[in-house]
């Protein structure tokens, strides 16, 4: 990095008396293949974005220094009490990026962790954290099928490989297993869907897109991505959905379902006539879309349950309540657990 630019930022640092243990050090190869030296001893870390903040929180809660925004209370309701209250102190990446580097220097972070895109984006973000601070950044791959390595690399990191092992073998074992009995079904033969974003329920995500990553892991035909191609997020008309006809709507929008069942103009769609709307729990953090973060393993076999509940006969009850508790730490009552699934 430009030493001009850096300079400031390290005399800050010093300080501020940020001083990591170099001498216990040890390099670490990241996802997306940078060597990033680690401190022996790792107490403190910086969360980029919610995704990072989620699976830190799973793994090392102690070491969180906060979320990227605080929780509200109906989210906080669904960890432990301990972990209530976490401070916000804004985020380094993605939309809405609050934070500056002044205010990460200020908490002493020994460590950022970034998880989401290993593309060159992102990798130059936190080439310019770490060479304008000088505090090491790690950067872990967010897709689904990343999360396992991400796990056991962060729990490299911090010394917390036991557990990160334990983690990273459920999320393996979850989503082979949705793999296996999804494989059975013809790709034909397999639910059309549509992803109703927003209140109005006119916004989406096409196939491919990190939001329906859940969806199109368990096979999910998508409507929009069919019509419109490969992509992110888009905007529709209520004429297209009604052409496309799809025969499940999911939406991480309690409102818009509750509204559509009443709409003359949305009635026509074979979803809504079937009373086929599937609305994604949400909480502490939503089961589907964003943040793309381990939060989605539990949306995959709640997804999976719900498209497919000839393949998956299983009670999903017990299924959240050992993610809940696995994961979040937190033991779930049975009213919360039909709250959660009854949004």
């Amino acid at each position: 990095m430009r030493l001009a630019a850096s300079l400031p930022f390290l005399l800050l640092a010093l300080w501020l008396g940020i001083g990591p243990a170099w001498a216990e050090s040890r390099p670490i190869e990241d996802s997306a293949g940078r060597a990033v030296v680690v401190p022996g001893r790792v107490e403190r870390v910086f969360a980029a974005g919610p995704p990072a903040a989620i699976v830190l929180y799973t793994l090392a809660p102690d070491t969180l220094l906060g979320w990227t925004r605080a929780l509200s209370p109906q989210e906080e309701l669904y960890l432990p009490e301990r972990w209530r209250g976490l401070p916000g102190h804004g985020r380094l990446t993605g939309r809405g990026n609050s934070a500056n580097l002044e205010a990460v220097l200020a908490l002493k972070p020994d460590l950022v962790v970034d998880l989401g895109s290993v593309g060159p984006t992102y990798v130059s973000l936190a080439d310019r954290v770490q060479g304008q601070t000088g505090i090491p950044t790690l950067l872990l791959g967010g897709r689904l099928d990343e999360l396992p390595d991400s796990y056991r690399l962060l729990g490299t990191a911090l010394g917390k490989e036991a557990r990160a092992e334990l983690l990273a073998g459920y999320i393996e074992e979850t989503l082979d297993l949705v793999q296996r009995r999804i494989a059975t079904v013809p790709p034909a033969e397999r639910p059309r869907f549509y992803y109703a974003r927003g209140p109005r329920g006119l916004d989406t995500a096409l196939t491919g897109s990190i939001n329906v990553e859940a969806m199109d892991f368990v096979g999910a035909r998508n409507v929009a991505g069919d019509a419109i191609g490969k992509g992110g997020l888009a905007a529709v008309s209520l004429e297209q959905v009604i052409a496309w006809n799809p025969a499940i709507i999911v939406t991480a929008e309690p409102g818009f379902a509750a509204q559509v069942r009443d709409n003359p103009n949305w009635r026509t769609v074979r979803a809504v006539r079937d009373d086929a709307i599937l609305v994604a729990p949400q909480y502490p953090f939503p089961w589907v879309d964003f943040p793309p973060s381990v939060n989605r393993v539990i949306g995959v076999r709640w997804l999976a349950a719900r498209l497919y509940p000839a393949l998956f006969p299983e009670p999903l009850e017990p299924i959240v309540r050992d993610f809940y508790s696995l994961f979040y730490g937190r033991t779930l009552t049975d009213a919360e657990l039909t709250r959660l699934l009854t949004p």
